[in-house]
């Protein structure tokens, strides 16, 4: 199924893989001069939201955003959490051919779109021309880990997964609710959350991008994903299935970014917002965080369960991705959350051309 309400010069289809019936908007020419450039979304959002994006690319460059797996307007199926975005990955390698794409690419992956993104230049290196993420995923996952070396905080990664999604939200995702009210309706989340409080939306872009949102595949093999009972705090612990299972560090462990053979590891362009109330080290969304606010009960502290230091973490890999023949520039926007390309598209397009 195509789109019949894309931004002038983004084109919309829909391809059969081996695997599943894809969704992608695309611009630019695969006979162009320029190089191919793939953009990866992330959770519960869709291609949509970088749309404005692919309008600004120069036309030289051949881009493409699907939606993956349970997202936008591409096929919903189950999500295997216990081989990490590896379901995500595999999607997209084969994905790839069907598009006559020649390797290497540029990938440009935003938050779990990052993880993405580094899990296929870890299984595919010699297919990365570069990796571009922005506020991306720590590589250690989302959730229930304390350190810069992605410890965790209890054996059976309680805290994290499936379990920790807001009720509310999922609720509204699935009612496809465009309303105001509520602090969790998705409308809100994208306010207050996925930019800089202070970003004020052009309306039609916002309902888009709400669409966006809307278009996530609930329940426990998509989004949010299944729980289990834990002894341990909070008292759930991840499920198989879904996606906030595929990015708990029980499953997801991107650190092996380090180990690609330095004749083959991609430059890395890290981006991300100085504001940013999702991936940051004291995530509003990671119950570390919440528990030490109050606002998750019996907390069993600083020691016990701390926010997850994101950032430091991705930094600390990044570090030693560097000092093992890799090279990483870490660029920081002011006043600006979780969506750069979103919020400030003018800088976020002059460092991505500065790459390519």
């Amino acid at each position: 199924m195509a789109r019949d309400d894309t931004l002038a010069g983004v084109e919309s289809r829909t391809i059969e893989t081996d695997r599943l019936e894809t969704h992608l908007l695309e611009s630019g020419s695969p006979d162009g001069d320029g190089e191919p450039i793939v953009f990866l979304h992330g959770n519960v959002s869709s291609s949509r939201f970088f749309e404005d994006v692919l309008v600004d690319l120069p036309s030289r460059h051949y881009a493409v955003a699907p939606d993956l797996r349970g997202y936008g307007d591409t096929e919903t199926k189950p999500v295997d959490a216990t081989n990490g975005l590896g379901d995500f990955e595999a999607d997209l390698r084969a994905l790839l051919p069907e598009l006559d794409l020649e390797p290497p690419l540029t990938l440009v992956g935003w938050s779990n779109g990052g993880g993405i993104a580094m899990r296929y230049a870890i299984d595919n290196p010699e297919a990365v021309r570069r990796l571009v993420l922005v506020n991306p995923l720590s590589p250690y996952g989302f959730g229930g880990t304390k350190d810069l070396e992605g410890t965790p905080c209890f054996d059976d990664y309680a805290g994290s997964g499936g379990g920790i999604g807001n009720d509310e939200f999922v609720a509204g995702l699935a009612n496809r609710d465009r309303g105001e009210e509520g602090e969790a309706s998705p409308r809100k989340i994208l306010r207050t959350y996925y930019v800089d409080p202070t970003h004020e939306f052009d309306e039609e872009r916002e309902e888009s991008y709400l669409t966006g949102m809307l278009d996530t595949a609930t329940g426990e093999k998509n989004y949010p994903g299944s729980a289990v009972e834990s002894d341990n705090w909070p008292g759930v612990a991840p499920g198989e299935t879904g996606v906030n299972n595929a990015i708990s560090p029980k499953y997801c462990d991107l650190s092996a970014i380090t180990e690609v053979d330095p004749e083959e590891k991609p430059p890395v362009l890290w981006i991300r917002g100085d504001s940013d109330q999702i991936v940051s080290n004291e995530s509003l969304f990671d119950l570390g965080t919440l528990g030490r606010m109050g606002q998750v009960p019996d907390w069993p502290g600083e020691d016990v369960f701390p926010p997850q230091p994101m950032v430091d973490q991705t930094r600390a890999v990044l570090e030693e991705y560097a000092d093992v023949g890799g090279e990483f520039e870490e660029v920081v926007f002011d006043n600006t959350g979780h969506a750069p390309h979103v919020e400030v598209p003018s800088d976020f397009m002059r460092e991505l051309q500065s790459v390519l």
